[in-house]
Formats: structure tokens, sequence, C-alpha cells
């Protein structure tokens, strides 16, 4: 459970902007939703599968665009993607989504494509930043679901078949068997992003101080001469 409990704390500007946007979208989620979680996870992991999909496109032409190799980033980027799409059409057979469900995904993934390649196109860190902290608020939900399940507030059932299917659940498998594994799974993505913020800070910070190196070797010889 320590695992589970994991937060990044803010580090810098970019992490603290991060933070809030995600708090501020958890907000809006509480407010809407409340603790209908099946609906909320119809609708968020449809834009929970957006950052996966934007980013390794964006990485995938920055890597055709300079010629160098992308260190495996695409890859795992498109496989978080498919795995969250995969929590959606689990959810759609739970929950069942109703039409103006339907009509906020539509509208809630067109304005995050549109907002997250912005932000990606900015600053890399963030964007991974905010999936990571979207991801401790994802394994938060998934805890409350699951707690409600044990105690008996919202009633079991039978997992999916397409749960059973893509998880290799046993054919006895219910709904607390998909919580758990797909809390697992956003756990799993909020450690890739969060330390791929980490590389990409540390990258940034090699970056400056070989700057300033260089900048100050070449003061230095102005100097001698």
């Amino acid at each position: 459970m320590s695992d589970l409990n994991k937060h990044f704390e803010p580090k810098n500007f970019s992490d603290k902007v991060a933070l809030s946007f995600t708090k501020f979208l958890r907000f809006l989620a509480d407010t809407f939703f409340k603790k209908r979680y099946g609906h909320r996870a119809v609708v968020l992991e449809t834009v929970a599968a957006v950052p996966g999909m934007v980013a390794g496109m964006l990485i995938h032409l920055k890597s055709l665009r300079k010629i160098e190799d992308d260190k495996g980033w695409i890859k795992t980027l498109l496989e978080e993607a498919e795995n969250e799409r995969m929590h959606l059409m689990t959810f759609v057979h739970i929950a069942k989504p109703t039409a103006i469900e339907r009509f906020i995904i539509m509208i809630a993934q067109f304005i995050f494509i549109i907002t997250y390649a912005i932000i990606y196109i900015v600053s890399q860190r963030t964007a991974h930043r905010i999936v990571g902290y979207f991801e401790e608020e994802a394994v938060i939900s998934y805890t409350e679901y699951l707690n409600e399940l044990e105690a008996g507030t919202i009633p079991d059932q039978p997992a999916p078949e397409i749960a059973i299917n893509y998880w290799n659940l046993p054919l006895h498998a219910t709904l607390k068997d998909v919580v758990r594994v797909i809390r697992d799974d956003e756990a799993g993505h909020r450690d890739v992003n969060h330390t791929f913020a980490d590389l990409i800070n540390i990258k940034k910070n090699k970056e400056t101080i070989n700057k300033s190196n260089k900048e100050k070797k070449e003061s230095g010889e102005e100097i001698l001469d």
C-alpha cells in the first residue's frame, strides 16, 4: 500500500504548475461525478488515453526531424495510451455511459488533445509531471472505488469479458479484481511519467551547467587576450 500512496513533492515552478492544474481538474471531476466512480472512470479514462498518444506522436516527429534515437520513449508512451484505452473499454461495459456523458467525452477529448499538445511543445517536463500527478489522483480514486466495493456500498458484479481477456483474470473475477489491476496500471504510469519528467530535468540542468562553464571559459580567454 505504501507504493500506492507515493506522491512526488513539487520541487520547482514547473512542478507546482503541474500539480495546480491537476488539482483543478480533480475538483471539477469531484464536483460533477461525486461518488459515481464508474461514470467518472469512463470520462477520465478517455482523457487519460490522450497524453501517451500525443507525446508519442510529438517525440516520433522530433526523432524523424533531428534524426536521433528516442531511447524507447515512443513505445512506452504508446503502450500507456493503449492501456488507458482498455481501461475505458472496460468501464463502458460497467457504467454504460449516458448520451450526455458521451457528449462530454467528445468535448473533453477535443479540448484536452489541443491543450496537452501545446503544453508538451512548450514544456515536456511539465507535461509529463502533469500526467504523473493525474495518475496519483487516479490511484486515489480507484482506491476509494475499491473501498466502496469492499464495504458493499457499491454492489460488486462479474468482471466484463474484455477485462478478463486483457488482464488474464480468472473466469470468476469480479469488479473488485478489475479495479485492483487498473489501479496497479495507474501506479505504473505514475512512476514512468514522474521518471520521464526527472530525466528531462536532469538533462536541462546539465545543459545549464555546461552553458555556464562554457561562458566562464570564454570570459577567461577574453581576459587573457
